[in-house]
């Protein structure tokens, strides 16, 4: 029988400098990522931001405090459809604001995402013309001897 405190350990789910290892990590797919995320924006904006806050405009909320709202001017937007934290044409407040949430993180995402998907494919067009392919992916070599 050997005295556990002067054998050194032989566990392979132990490493002495990184404590114990559970092997390679999984890889999340950049879809599955991008769902997720997706769908948590949507959910924080569409459900969560009506819980947030009373007051979701601090500015208009300090110029009431402070008595100068009434020298604001009339906005210019306040005709659209989504002025105000709502939706025109709903009077529920909590689905008003949980509608009008969605659609403004839906929109920042299809722009946000447009932007990326042009600076990406005017990075990779360069990239390649700069190796010689001229064609985005189409860098296949052939060896005919």
């Amino acid at each position: 029988m050997t005295d556990p405190t002067t054998s050194p350990t032989t566990d392979p789910t132990t490493s002495p400098t990184t404590g114990p290892t559970a092997g390679p990590r999984p890889r999340v797919s950049t879809r599955r990522l991008m769902v997720v995320g997706v769908l948590v924006c949507l959910f924080l904006a569409g459900v969560v931001s009506y819980y947030a806050s009373s007051h979701p405009d601090g500015l208009a909320f300090v110029a009431r405090e402070k008595g100068f709202a009434g020298s604001a001017g009339p906005h210019a937007s306040d005709g659209s459809p989504f002025a105000g934290y709502a939706t025109r044409g709903i009077d529920n407040a909590r689905v008003s604001g949980g509608v009008a949430g969605i659609v403004g993180g839906a929109l920042v995402f299809v722009i946000a995402g447009g932007l990326f998907l042009a600076v990406r494919r005017r990075d990779r067009a360069g990239s390649d013309a700069e190796a010689g392919t001229g064609v985005a992916g189409d860098h296949t070599e052939r060896d005919d001897d």
